[in-house]
This record gives C-alpha cells, structure tokens and sequence, in this order.
C-alpha cells in the first residue's frame, strides 16, 4: 500500500518534534505533524521555559536587597508585570519560530490544525483532510487538571498564569506538587502575598523526605502561609474577590486561586480505543519499552504516555522511536536515573533513590550537610544549604544525591554523571574539593549521619 507520508506526528511540542526532525532529517522519511495549539508545546508555550523565566524575575528583590549588604547603593523599584509579560510574549515566539524553522528545515510539513486517528494508518485533519501514513506518533503531552468541585471555573491553571493582565494582591496555589510549589515560590517573589493548601502531610509527595522539608522550611521561613492537610471544598465569588472554603474549617479570600493539582493525559478524543489503543486509568497512552502501542503502527511518546513526564525525557523518547523506526538503530530510552530539578525557592536538585526508597532495598548510609552558605550568610539571610548522598552499604555505590540551596539544578546535572556510571562513595572522596564552593561538601562528608 502506498501511503501518504512515512511517519504523522500529532502533537508539536518537544517529544514529537525530536521524532519528527530525526525521522526526517536523518531516517529520509517523508514527514508531517499537526499541532492544533502553538508550536513547541507546553514546555516552551505554557510550561517550564516562561516558569523559569518568571523565576528568574521573582528572584531579583533577594539579589537587590543582598547587594545593598554588599555596599552597593542599590534601592527597590516598583515591578512592571506588563512589561515583564510583553517581554515573555516575545520571547516564546521566538522560540516557537526557532521550532517551526527546525521542521522546516528538516522538510516537515507542518498542519496547523487539529488531528485524530481515524484507522491504524489514517489520520483525519480538522479540516477535513485524510492523510495516511505507514507510521502514526501520538505526542499530544498532558493539561492541568482542575477536580470537579463548586467554582471551579474561578480557578486558573498553569496555562494561564503567564497571561495575567496583573499581579494579583493575595493569591491562593492549591497543590502541592513541584508545579504548584514553584508558582507558590514566584508568586512570593514577585510581591504577592501567597498562601499554598496541600491535602497532603508534606509538600513535594515522591522527593526525599528529608529534602522537601527542608524546602518546606525555607518557604515558610520566606513568608509563604503553607496549610498541609488542607484542600478546598468550593470556591465563591465575593465583591472583594474569591472566597475559598477549606476543609479546615476556615474561609479565606483571595484574588487568584491557582489549581496546580496535576496533570493529565491528552488523549481525549484521539480516536485511540476505537483502534484497540490501550488507555490507563487516567488516560496514558499503554505502550512498551520500544514506545509502541498495542497497534503496531502507532507509537506514543511524551506526557501522553504518563511514564515519567519531563521535557528531556520526551525529547529522548522521540529520538529513540525515529532511530528505532527509521534509522535502524533499534533503542530503548532508560527511563532509570533521571536527574530532575524544582525550581523552588530554594532550588532541589536530585538524582537516583531517595533515603527512603534505598532502604526499602536494603542496608544504606547517608551522608548530609546542612550550613548556611557564605554568599548570603555575609548578606545576613539565614538561608541553609542541604548535600545529601544515599550510598549503598554492601557495594558502596552512591544511590542517591538530593541537593538543596541555590543553583541545585546545575549541580545535580553533573553529579548524575558519575552516579549514573556507578561511582562510589569512595571515589567522591578521592576527588579533591573546589573551594570555597557549596558543592565541595558532596566530597568532603566523611561519617554517616544514619544508617540502617
């Protein structure tokens, strides 16, 4: 059978236009993909990219105010989120257009429009078209999810947070996740008075435990009201704002109600389980180690697929789907190991087993630090830093590493590189410190704090 094109990507954001371009560009397939949004997905449009941004922005009244414990004669000024939010604007066309010029550089072609999956090797286009093609990838990623409860439709998501026409005054971040952790953290920053409900006992559910409360701490500290145990039963519309009732009892107002309470597959309306697609229970996309769907000619990367929902990850799960598919390089992305960073104030940064996690799986000890680093402890903030490592008892590889203080994110990229090769505690011990850095501790702790 002819078909139309060698490979349909549905979704063009980072998973599916990795595939796409390998595919096409180094596979020598014949190459479409539909995107009914912007280009470049959640991440560059509405996720990380413009987050980190707003992070960046909500960072500078510590920074001024360090300066001036510095000597600098340096005073506050007033922030202009209208300026700030053209500026982003800007800044995530350009990336868009950098993303529309790789596919087109790759000899994509692009639809800009909405697609289903109409039979195993068929898509059909909003408007109207069919296209067929011998392989279908769904990269459609995830959206916010919102529970069903009386006013839900006063709360806005993450999408809608870098579209604000303004700051609000009081804002209320329902969630505790690193999502919602994060805004709580820009939010405060930036000026606005924040307040963070989480129906669970501790912020940051699945990180180490110790590691989280120690971000927990630090936000608080910060001035961030964080209710643990807490939920909203409805949210009103009063003429001063928002009235969130509480399942502790209290009723407060705000001006902003962000739900950051998870994400979800999106699947929805693919056309999937009509083909024999298998959906899990919150509407993944089931798919093996090699990516592919129980429909051998479709494939699934990305958020959709629920499995470990990270940019870098669904890059790395397109590039491995195009060189299996299309280069002849079969390959299975390893999904263990993963570096991760929350952009938190301050930031964690952590790779491999949690303390927790890594005694479940038999004898550890664990090696940690806490100080106050020299950077603001001269401003006079009573910032502290955590180094933390997991190391395995019987064979000394170091499980774990979970880091917090400022540019956690940049450190634990590079101690994922010698925990991933097996590294061992005795080899971070044998490399000589680089003083005076915060880093230099994950080489310099000689005794276990715990074992067992």
């Amino acid at each position: 059978m002819a078909f139309d094109v060698d490979l349909f990507v549905i979704g063009g954001g980072s998973g599916g236009v990795r595939a796409a371009r390998i595919a096409a560009a180094e596979g020598g397939a014949r190459v479409a993909l539909a995107e009914e949004s912007r280009m470049g997905g959640t991440c560059v449009i509405r996720g990380c990219v413009p987050k980190k941004l707003m992070v960046f922005a909500s960072d500078f009244p510590t920074q001024i105010a360090d300066a001036r414990a510095y000597g600098w004669d340096v005073q506050p000024g007033a922030f202009d989120w209208t300026r700030f939010r053209a500026a982003l604007e800007a800044e995530l066309s350009r990336l868009e257009a950098a993303y529309r010029g790789t596919l087109a550089g790759a000899g994509v072609q692009v639809h800009d429009t909405r697609a289903t999956v109409e039979d195993a090797h068929a898509v059909r286009l909003a408007t109207g078209e069919r296209i067929t093609a011998k392989h279908i990838l769904i990269a459609t990623g995830g959206r916010p999810f919102v529970p069903d409860i009386p006013g839900a439709d006063l709360a806005v998501t993450s999408n809608e947070m870098f579209h604000l026409p303004a700051l609000p005054r009081r804002a209320l971040v329902v969630g505790g996740g690193y999502i919602a952790s994060e805004f709580a953290g820009i939010l405060h920053g930036l000026g606005v008075q924040t307040t963070q409900y989480y129906r669970g006992a501790q912020i940051l559910r699945g990180f180490d435990d110790e590691a989280r409360g120690h971000v927990s701490n630090a936000m608080q500290a910060a001035g961030i009201a964080i209710h643990c145990g807490t939920d909203v039963l409805r949210l009103e519309r009063t003429p001063g704002g928002i009235r969130a009732v509480a399942t502790d009892g209290t009723e407060r107002e705000f001006d902003l109600v962000l739900y950051a309470t998870g994400r979800r597959p999106n699947s929805a309306g693919l056309g999937l389980e009509a083909l024999g697609v298998e959906l899990g229970r919150h509407g993944e996309v089931v798919v093996d180690d090699w990516s592919q769907t129980a429909v051998p000619s479709i494939h699934a990367v990305g958020d959709v697929t629920n499995r470990v929902n990270l940019t870098p990850v669904a890059i790395r799960e397109g590039h491995a789907f195009a060189d299996t598919v299309f280069r002849g390089v079969p390959t299975k992305f390893d999904h263990c190991l993963i570096a991760s960073a929350v952009f938190t104030r301050p930031e964690l940064g952590t790779v491999g087993l949690s303390e927790e996690a890594a005694r479940a799986l038999g004898p550890i000890e664990v090696y940690a630090a806490t100080f106050r680093p020299m950077q603001t402890l001269f401003a006079g903030r009573q910032d502290r830093v955590l180094m933390k490592l997991v190391v395995d008892a019987a064979s000394r590889k170091v499980l774990g590493c979970h880091i917090v203080g400022p540019g956690a994110g940049e450190m634990i990229q590079l101690a994922a590189i010698p925990i991933g090769m097996g590294a061992t505690k005795e080899d971070f011990d044998r490399t000589v410190a680089v003083h005076p850095t915060m880093a230099e501790e994950l080489v310099t702790m000689r005794k276990p704090v715990r074992t067992g």
